[in-house]
């Protein structure tokens, strides 16, 4: 188990960035806790699910209903799993498996997670593809192409805010829906026969596969990783009552927005069920095929119009699902903060770059088994994610009083148990398979046997350990916590001094000129901008874990000065320093401003990006950098 004190730094996401505890009827105070499931919500239908589930309606008609429905169950329990974690312990899921398990099992865990949003980009990127070919007759790899460009429309788009981002996105969703109501009102379904499909059945093995596909479609690991920081947005009372409260909102919040999600993938089945199977198409796995085919078998263009719609509108609008969870679980596992811009090409590249290659070998008729595939890889990562999540939820260690209660770990052990032996069972006939096939190859065979007993090895770990080994009582975090000590210095003649602050080491230093500048007749206002994901979408709003252990820094600081005898205040600010710290500046009426460079250069810059040239040009008053 390893010891908080290794932890230097770590992602402490949007805690605390929405008010919720509002007077007024309880629709009022629900509606303050709604949002964070819907943005989860909308990886739920991206077009990895729109294969599975045509693939799953053409062949086998209504038969795999059933799996939508488990798998949305699962879905429903799992992520309110997470967001019990969120709200009760403000860890997300990296930060807590990096705080419990050994940095190789975490490293292990975060390449499968880095996997499973890549799997999750290239359907996103093939959906968007295969729409805009559908709609303008675009070559597929153009298309792929130019998804790359939605990388920058997105980060234009959370310029303002992640409120509009929200409105955007829920947008799109309803399009999608809508779209798929007017399908289905078009095909008009039997209900009787849809009933039948709610009894559990797997015709065969190819079904197996593709029922496999649509669990790791509906259940994703990566959105494990988004709800328990999403629900975080939210300022709750962290009183017992309060946090009850919270998990409660929660779970309508996630109830409302999963079945939303179910009601779009099952419409695609059971629209293709209708359409397809009813009619003798039972090889419908393209979702190119589907779009020629739904308008001659309904006997309107619109039909094929509003299915491209909706597929462009899904791989859209689920394309900040990956981006802000791959921000997540590379804060949270490695404790790297990079460039947003940055993070987002290197997830789409991941899953652009396959998408070409194999288009370019196989052809565009590969995209469907493609989509199917990518789901089928999520599903395999799923173990992963769940098991370390079941335990967290369910140490009272930690959770106190709001750890599950023994029906939720049956329940959430149960659906662990089911996805882990269906991907076993999938593993072992597909290596079966490729044994029987493998010839002068078979040293790639045993090779994959290998990676798979490894990933078994782990996963066995990751379940076995926490039976093992009590959870120790662990020292708070506290962010920046090597900051250092506050000197005495020399008098000067500036009234009021802004000093800018990153809880380095070198604000001892920056501090000390500042105050050999203005002595004990100055004012100083120290400043210190807060950059999580939070503060960048919410701005002022945030109060997450990290800003206030950033102000019980500055608060240490001031109390240190004024021993000492100077006048001392401080400054929050929340977002992108380059902006914020010229606004505190102004907004204190400060006449000089101090601050230490950044200490890197270069390939640096572009990486994690440059704050003294940005600042210096924003400011109006003197600016002292301290190298």
């Amino acid at each position: 188990m390893e010891n908080s004190k290794n932890i230097t730094s770590s992602l402490s996401e949007v805690n605390a960035t929405v008010e919720t505890r509002l007077q007024g009827s309880y629709f009022k105070r629900l509606f303050a806790f709604m949002g964070p499931a819907y943005l989860v919500s909308v990886g739920y239908m991206d077009p990895g699910n729109w294969a599975t589930d045509l693939a799953g309606g053409s062949r086998y008609g209504y038969a795999l209903v059933w799996v939508l429905l488990m798998s949305n169950l699962m879905a429903l329990l799992l992520q309110s799993f997470s967001a019990r974690l969120g709200i009760v312990r403000n860890r997300d899921l990296a930060q807590a498996s990096r705080e419990f398990y050994h940095p190789a099992i975490n490293m292990f865990l975060y390449v499968l997670a880095e996997i499973a949003i890549a799997a999750c980009d290239l359907a996103e990127v093939l959906g968007m593809a295969i729409g805009l070919q559908l709609l303008f007759g675009l070559p597929l790899n153009y298309g792929i192409l130019i998804c790359v460009l939605d990388t920058f429309l997105l980060l234009f788009l959370l310029n303002y805010g992640m409120r509009k981002m929200e409105a955007f996105i829920l947008a799109l969703v309803a399009l999608i829906g809508g779209a798929f109501f007017i399908e289905l009102l078009m095909a008009q379904p039997s209900l009787a026969a849809i009933s039948t499909g709610f009894i559990p059945s797997l015709p065969d093995d190819e079904a197996l596969y593709i029922a496999i596909g649509i669990i790791g479609a509906t259940v994703m690991p990566h959105n494990l990783y988004l709800h328990s920081s999403l629900v975080q947005t939210r300022r709750i009372d962290r009183s017992s009552s309060g946090i009850k409260k919270a998990i409660k909102f929660n779970f309508i919040d996630s109830a409302i927005a999963l079945n939303l999600a179910f009601f779009v993938n099952a419409a695609i089945l059971i629209l293709a069920g209708t359409v397809f199977y009813n009619n003798g198409l039972f090889e419908v796995a393209e979702i190119q095929d589907a779009y020629k085919l739904l308008s001659p078998m309904l006997g309107t263009k619109w039909a094929s119009i509003l299915f491209a719609l909706a597929l462009i509108a899904a791989g859209q609008s689920s394309t900040i699902t990956g981006t802000l969870a791959g921000q997540i679980v590379m804060e949270g596992y490695l404790n790297l903060r990079i460039q947003p811009w940055i993070r987002r090409i290197i997830t789409r590249t991941l899953a652009v770059v396959p998408a070409l290659i194999v288009i370019n070998i196989m052809g565009e008729g590969a995209t469907g088994k493609m989509l199917i595939f990518s789901q089928v890889v999520l599903s395999l990562q799923l173990g992963f994610a769940i098991v370390p999540l079941i335990h967290f939820v369910s140490d009272a260690n930690t959770m106190k009083e709001f750890a599950i209660k023994p029906l939720l770990k049956i329940l959430g052990w149960t659906s662990a148990i089911i996805i882990i032996v269906l991907n076993i069972r999938l593993v072992v006939q597909q290596l079966t398979e490729w044994e029987e096939s493998a010839g002068s190859m078979i040293w790639m065979v045993y090779s994959a046997y290998a990676i798979a007993l490894l990933a078994f090895g782990v996963l066995a770990y990751i379940t076995v350990k926490p039976f093992i080994v009590k959870l120790k009582e662990r020292e708070p975090y506290i962010p920046h916590r090597d900051a250092g000590s506050m000197p005495k210095v020399l008098p000067s003649h500036y009234s009021r001094i802004a000093v800018a602050l990153d809880f380095s080491k070198s604000d001892s230093k920056t501090v000390s000129h500042a105050l050999s500048i203005g002595g004990k007749q100055a004012e100083y206002i120290l400043i210190h901008s807060v950059e999580t994901v939070g503060a960048m979408f919410f701005g002022k709003d945030t109060g997450d874990y990290e800003s206030s252990s950033d102000n019980k820094i500055l608060d240490t600081y001031i109390e240190h000065l004024s021993k000492q005898g100077y006048r001392v205040s401080k400054a929050i600010a929340y977002g992108n320093p380059k902006t914020e710290i010229p606004a505190a500046v102004k907004i204190y009426h400060a006449d000089l401003l101090v601050l230490g460079s950044h200490g890197h250069k270069g390939i640096k810059d572009l990486i994690f990006g440059t704050t003294v040239d940005a600042v210096r040009h924003r400011v109006k008053v003197p600016v002292f950098v301290i190298q």
